[in-house]
């Protein structure tokens, strides 16, 4: 991994404490990470979510996108997901739902890796 990717790596470890994170180095510099469990809200049937994504090598300058969630994800009031998000992927052997929250126009010197988390996991629970 890149200094970058392992600083990024770090920041998403301390972040979400105590949650138990997968790191998988990709062999390119970069790493795809899991977050194991962080909290959604009353929107979905289930409490809590892994979320991952794939730190590229080029960290700072390239986005978390996309980032994956648990294949099994439901809204509690039994509509469709909805836009953004898209079933049947894989992701580190898992099934997934791919989020799908481009930041365009993001400054690289402010928006880390952690900070994509963050706001994929604030739009997931704020989105409806």
């Amino acid at each position: 991994m890149t200094p970058a990717v392992e600083q990024a790596v770090r920041e998403v470890e301390a972040t979400f404490l105590p949650s138990p994170i997968v790191i998988e180095d990709d062999g390119s510099g970069g790493a795809r990470i899991i977050v194991e469990s962080a909290v959604l809200c009353g929107l979905y049937k289930q409490s809590d979510s892994w979320i991952g994504g794939h730190v590229m090598a080029q960290t700072p300058y390239s986005d978390v996108y996309p980032l994956f969630v648990r294949g099994d994800l439901q809204r509690a009031d039994g509509r469709a997901l909805g836009d953004g998000m898209a079933p049947g992927h894989m992701f580190m052997n898992r099934p997934a739902i791919q989020v799908s929250r481009r930041s365009n126009g993001r400054d690289p010197t402010i928006e880390m890796p952690v900070l994509k988390f963050l706001k994929v996991l604030e739009w997931l629970r704020t989105r409806y």
